[in-house]
């Protein structure tokens, strides 16, 4: 598939110079088309009976495989979620961390992160987004790494395995802005969170889990899914491997459209962004403060984001500005063009 199939893929990109996969990847044509199947199938014949929650079991075994593949993990370690926050929240409801506890995040993770941080009871300890200002605050008491493989800020990227190894201290790893978007190994890291409508492209309220040794971790938050046999009293025989964090129930048509999403990927996707992305802060140099960074987002400096934000979605150009940072950023996929970022030249 050549670029300009692939930019085919998704109408969007017809009108609009689509920079913003950080929050929303595309869709394209086939991915919604895979979801409107589904629930026409649904409209049509119901949603009962034994065929009907087999098919839905399939999915979400289909789901779990394809997700395992994109980061080398196997599928009995992934948990098919609804969002990276969903992944951070089960993580850390299952440690059971108490205040004497310490857990070592940095300044710029999204809430998503931040939100179950907090909510875990352990003393959280924020630092600058630099590897050694990381393990430089590792003490006896810190039982966790909570960091960003990709800063949603600035795009840089920081050495999650390497820290992991340093430290010995378990990684949760928040990838909403790395899958799908850089080369990403789940090797050597405790935890990985996935999200599907960022740079997969995928739809709404899809993502995934990866935990390298589900017997470690607790199940906190029981779904259905969590169980092979229970009794009344509550008790509870754990679904095999990570399936038993499952939060809860992703209908059939949205998983088929996720896998529709990740099926489409062309082979030189990820060789692309990142040229895309390189092109983009070649081009913003002259005019910006481009903020040094990596991966695929491109973020620079202005006095007033939001009304920048507006002015360019008026010229046809979606980026977001990133509230109390200063900062508007641009997210460059394998689908964005040199039309693309001449538009955001001109506009600027």
């Amino acid at each position: 598939m050549t670029p300009e199939a692939a930019r085919a893929l998704f109408p969007v990109l017809d009108r609009l110079a689509y920079l913003n996969a950080g929050t929303f990847g595309p869709l394209a044509r086939d991915t919604v088309a895979s979801v409107d199947e589904e629930l026409r199938s649904d409209l049509e014949k119901g949603r009962f009976g034994r065929a009907y929650f087999e098919q839905m079991l399939g999915r979400r075994t289909e789901t779990r495989a394809a997700l395992a593949a994109l980061v080398g993990a196997e599928p009995e370690q992934v948990s098919v979620t609804g969002s990276t926050t969903d992944g951070c929240n089960i993580v850390l409801a299952g440690l059971d961390l108490g205040r004497d506890d310490e857990i070592v995040t940095t300044t710029e993770e999204h809430f998503g992160l931040l939100g179950p941080l907090h909510a875990s009871g352990a003393r959280v300890v924020a630092v600058e987004p630099d590897a050694e200002a990381i393990a430089a605050a590792v003490t006896p008491r810190t039982k966790l790494l909570a960091l960003s493989q990709v800063l949603w800020t600035t795009g840089k990227r920081l050495p999650v395995q390497e820290l992991r190894e340093q430290t010995g201290v378990p990684v949760l790893v928040d990838g909403a802005q790395s899958v799908g978007a850089i080369p990403v190994d789940a090797a050597g890291l405790d935890f990985l969170t996935i999200s599907g409508q960022k740079w997969l492209c995928g739809p709404d309220s899809t993502g995934a889990l990866v935990v390298a040794d589900p017997e470690r971790l607790r199940v906190a938050r029981p779904s259905y899914f969590s169980q092979i046999g229970y009794e009344h009293s509550g008790s509870f025989e754990p679904a095999e491997g990570a399936a038993r964090f499952d939060p809860g129930w992703i209908s059939s048509a949205t998983l088929a459209g996720l896998l529709t999403a990740v099926a489409l990927r062309p082979d030189w996707a990820f060789e692309r962004a990142a040229e895309r992305s390189a092109r983009c802060r070649e081009l913003l140099a002259p005019l910006v403060d481009v903020v040094p960074g990596g991966a695929t987002l491109v973020a620079f400096r202005h006095d007033d984001p939001p009304a920048l934000v507006a002015r360019l979605w008026e010229a046809g150009v979606v980026v977001r500005d990133l509230p109390g940072t200063g900062l508007v950023r641009a997210s460059c996929g394998w689908w964005t063009n040199e039309d693309d970022l001449a538009r955001l030249v001109a506009a600027l």
